[in-house]
């Protein structure tokens, strides 16, 4: 295995200080920012936070072009989880078996959608949307509009992070760097 150059190196470090610094910024925008547009709780605030930074590491790839493509997956899955999701929590509380077959659901849909890919984004948002939703069962139905906006702002800052990155390395479109995702 050979080492990598100093070059790549310095590549990684910009990619790794890029990728932190755009998921502080999802992290803030959405716990910190928003929550003052609308009055949610602490732990409301956390979690969305902590969902858009995530949606800002799944986004950010090794060159723009796949950033978009992480993107529109992930929001794509994401919505498919919302739809499932918030039809079932207006008229039902989580339930175990409830659990089970949301994630079924979440999984197919995107599958006979022609969007295979987007599966088991679809499903996995579905399992901790639900789970999240169980611990205030009151406004569970708020949690499937908040995590799909959580995801919208996390998908938008890692692509402008993705965007930052090639400008900063001078790099062209369809260069493919390496990348700590």
């Amino acid at each position: 295995m050979q080492r990598p150059g100093i070059s790549e190196v310095r590549l990684a470090v910009l990619d790794s200080a890029l990728l932190a610094v755009a998921s502080l910024v999802s992290y803030w925008l959405v716990a910190d920012l928003l929550p003052r547009l609308h009055e949610v709780s602490r732990t409301e605030e956390i979690i969305g936070g902590l969902w858009a930074a995530i949606a800002t590491i799944f986004v950010s790839k090794s060159s723009y072009q796949q950033s978009v493509a992480a993107a529109v997956s992930r929001v794509a899955g994401t919505l498919v989880s919302f739809v499932v999701c918030f039809v079932y929590l207006i008229f039902l509380p989580v339930h175990l078996w409830a659990f089970a077959l949301l994630i079924g659901v979440s999984a197919l849909a995107p599958t006979l959608a022609g969007r295979q890919a987007d599966a088991a984004t679809a499903a996995i948002t579905t399992a901790v949307l639900l789970a999240i939703a169980a611990l205030d069962p009151h406004h569970a139905w708020l949690q499937p509009i908040l995590r799909l906006a959580d995801t919208v702002a996390g998908a938008i800052v890692g692509v402008a992070a993705a965007w930052a990155g090639r400008r900063l390395t001078g790099q062209p479109e369809s260069a493919n760097r390496r990348s700590p995702s």
